[in-house]
C-alpha cells in the first residue's frame, strides 16, 4: 500500500509535532501526534501506522485528514458528545441552599439528611432526577462532605446528664 499523501511539513511543524508528543500528558494527543510523526517522516502507509499505534485504519486516515484540514488544533478531542447536562446552575444554587438549613426546617419528616434524601427533595422541588451519587459531587464541589449520623441520646429527665457523668465515673471502694 502506497504511502499516505500527507503535505511537507515545515522544520518547525515537525518540531512542534514532536514536542507535543513528548510533553503531553494526554494519551490520546501523543498518538495523534504519533500517526502524523510516522507519516510525515517516514512516510509509513496507513496500515503500518494502525499496527505501530494499535488503531484501527480509520482511525489513522481520520486523524491525518484533521491534521492536514486544522494543523496541530484539530488533534486535539472536540468537547462534547454524551448527554447534555442535567443540573443546571439554578439547581446547584438550590442545592447549596439546601444542605446549609435543616431537614425539618424544609418541612421534612426527618432531622437526618441522606444523599438520597436530599437527591429525592431536589427532585420534588426542581423536577431534575439525579443520582445521589451526582448530588454528593456537586457538594463535593463546595467543598460539602455530608458525614455520617452521629446518634446521640437525649432524655426529658432533668437529671440525665448528672446521672450519665456518675455512670462514666469509677467508683471507688
Amino acid at each position: 500500500m502506497k504511502p499516505i499523501q500527507i503535505r511537507d511539513l515545515s522544520t518547525a511543524q515537525l518540531n512542534e509535532l514532536a514536542e507535543l508528543y513528548r510533553t503531553t500528558r494526554d494519551v490520546r494527543l501523543r498518538t495523534r501526534s504519533q500517526m502524523i510523526l510516522l507519516a510525515a517522516e517516514l512516510q509509513f502507509t496507513v496500515a503500518e501506522i494502525a499496527l505501530i499505534v494499535r488503531e484501527s485504519e480509520g482511525t489513522v486516515r481520520c486523524w491525518l485528514k484533521r491534521y492536514q484540514a486544522e494543523g496541530l488544533d484539530g488533534l486535539r478531542s472536540l468537547v462534547g458528545g454524551g448527554a447534555p447536562l442535567k443540573v443546571t446552575r439554578e439547581y446547584q444554587e438550590l442545592l447549596l441552599q439546601v444542605v446549609r438549613r435543616r431537614p425539618r426546617s424544609l418541612g421534612q419528616p426527618y432531622s437526618m439528611r441522606t444523599l438520597q434524601r436530599l437527591a429525592d427533595y431536589m427532585a420534588d422541588q426542581t423536577g431534575i432526577r439525579v443520582e445521589d451519587e451526582t448530588v454528593r459531587l456537586h457538594l463535593k464541589e463546595a467543598d460539602i462532605v455530608l458525614s455520617r449520623p452521629q446518634h446521640t441520646i437525649n432524655s426529658p429527665d432533668p437529671e440525665y446528664l448528672l446521672k450519665k457523668r456518675q455512670l462514666k465515673t469509677p467508683v471507688m471502694g
